[in-house]
């Protein structure tokens, strides 16, 4: 099943008044303090059709990230716009957030400790199942440390080439769009699984994050978070799908600025054909460099 969505997807001119978005609609910035930030797609998603977005600038000292969910308020009816998505929309019914964070965004597919969301239900913190915070606060020393702490050693390193499309059930989205990239720096050679991978954590700059809910039959839906180009499962279960549902998405905290990523749906382009093609017989990105292909092309072929 392929979306067909009538148009490009923009943000809504409802919003929290800590926003301002320029003059395409497509990208919001948060203007001052934590809160304030909710933003809502302009019209209701079509089954299937993902709203992401990219996280263009950072402002350091925050805790907490970008929060982005489903919810069937429609933004002109509201009286005012919730200071948070979590826990102000939520409370209000109908909608679904899931807090994002630099690790621990997977949702478990099967065990005991499986995180059940309920309709309604936000998810905020390190992780689908922890609580935490609605309001932003700064970071001292602990907090950073603490950010800093995680281990990575059992986590499974991302792979640069990956399938050219996302199967979420019978939902395919082509990858092209999906998956953020970084731009290779002077010292990128220290970070070898980076620099061979370009792959970014969830909050990065440059980070592409979307939603996305998924029909289940009986008229309802699974919602669906995904994080370059990665499905981070179902985090929120059996939402009725048979009203409209708009994205939500909360520029909270350490997230200052988010610009929309267009979707295109269908057949990949001739580019993306070309660049699969190269990307076939190559060991990773930057054994690009030993090619001998015009200098635009190695960049496109590395996502730069």
């Amino acid at each position: 099943m392929e979306p067909n969505p009538e148009d490009f997807q923009e943000f809504h001119a409802i919003h929290g008044t800590n926003v301002r978005l320029d003059p395409s609609g497509t990208q919001a910035t948060r203007i001052e303090s934590f809160a304030n930030g909710v933003c809502f797609s302009k019209r209701p998603l079509v089954p299937g059709e993902i709203f992401l977005v990219e996280i263009e600038e950072k402002e350091l000292g925050w805790c907490g990230h970008l929060r982005i969910g489903l919810t069937a308020w429609n933004p002109r009816n509201l009286e005012v716009v919730p200071e948070y998505s979590l826990p102000d929309m939520v409370d209000k019914g109908d909608t679904w957030v899931f807090a994002i964070t630099r690790n621990h965004n997977k949702v478990p597919e099967e065990g005991p400790d499986r995180a059940e969301v309920r309709p309604g239900a936000g998810v905020e913190g390190e992780g689908p199942a922890a609580g935490g915070l609605a309001g932003g606060q700064r970071l001292g020393s602990l907090g950073e440390a603490g950010e800093r702490a995680s281990t990575n050693h059992n986590r499974k390193p991302k792979e640069f080439f990956m399938d050219s499309h996302l199967y979420i059930d019978n939902v395919c989205i082509p990858r092209d769009k999906l998956v953020g990239r970084s731009r290779p720096g002077r010292f990128s050679h220290i970070l070898d699984d980076l620099y061979k991978t370009n792959a970014l954590p969830p909050t990065a700059r440059r980070s592409r994050i979307g939603v996305l809910y998924v029909p289940k039959g009986q008229g309802l839906a699974d919602m669906h978070i995904v994080i370059n180009g990665e499905d981070m499962g179902a985090s929120a279960k059996g939402i009725p799908a048979a009203q409209p549902l708009y994205a939500v998405v909360d520029v909270f905290a350490a997230t200052k600025c988010i610009r929309i990523v267009q979707v295109e749906y269908g057949f990949s382009s001739l580019q993306t054909l070309c660049r699969k093609t190269i990307q076939k017989h190559i060991v990773h990105r930057m054994a690009l460099d030993w090619l001998e292909l015009p200098e635009k092309l190695k960049h496109y072929c590395k996502y730069e």
